[in-house]
């Protein structure tokens, strides 16, 4: 913990919160002189502290412990964005419209960063009445198998929960440009593009 960045960050979410130093300091069963200490950078908070202060501020104490907020770039309602997490502990998908800082299992989570399938990998689409039909000549079993597939767009997100031993197959609209994305359990987080055909 830098005591300089934290101390820096402590008084910025303080005074957004139009807290005194005494105020701050009552709630915490401190003295002012404590957090005032803290905010010119000449000590930092102990650490039985943290999670009254992030419960407070109302963050998380990993980004007391950094002294930095991160600001999510604005999706301007740009569900292309979105960022996918998967729980290697459990099985559980997680997804956020933008970059987050992700939990599950007492585990933290990276967002999973797609490469573009090669011609051998891609999911095959069929059009049967209006929809497509999303099969893969993929192996599903226990050890190895698609977990998950998404179609995203920039308005929309639908996910599609895949199980080993199953036949890989859903169907999903065929009404806008957009981004189909797997995760595989052996061969990680993988996309490609679609594009229906303007009738």
């Amino acid at each position: 913990m830098d005591p300089i960045k934290t101390g820096a960050l402590i008084r910025q979410l303080r005074t957004a919160r139009g807290l005194t130093q005494r105020q701050l300091a009552e709630q915490l069963h401190v003295s002012d002189k404590a957090v005032s200490k803290w905010e010119c950078g000449n000590g930092c908070p102990d650490v039985s502290l943290l999670k009254a202060l992030a419960d407070l501020f109302g963050t998380d104490m990993q980004v007391l412990l950094s002294g930095e907020l991160r600001q999510n770039e604005k999706e301007k309602g740009n569900m292309k964005k979105t960022k996918f997490y998967v729980c290697r502990t459990c099985g559980n998908i997680i997804t956020a419209a933008s970059g987050a800082d992700v939990t599950c299992c007492g585990s933290r989570l990276s967002a999973l960063e797609p490469r573009k399938a090669e011609p051998d990998e891609m999911l095959r689409l069929a059009d049967v009445g209006g929809e497509w039909y999303v099969t893969a000549e993929h192996p599903m079993t226990k050890e190895h198998y698609i977990s998950f597939a998404a179609y995203v767009t920039d308005s929309s997100v639908m996910l599609f929960r895949q199980y080993p031993e199953w036949d890989f197959q859903f169907t999903m609209p065929m009404y806008r440009s957009g981004r189909l994305v797997w995760y595989c359990t052996a061969c990680g987080f993988l996309y490609q593009d679609i594009r229906p055909e303007r009738r």
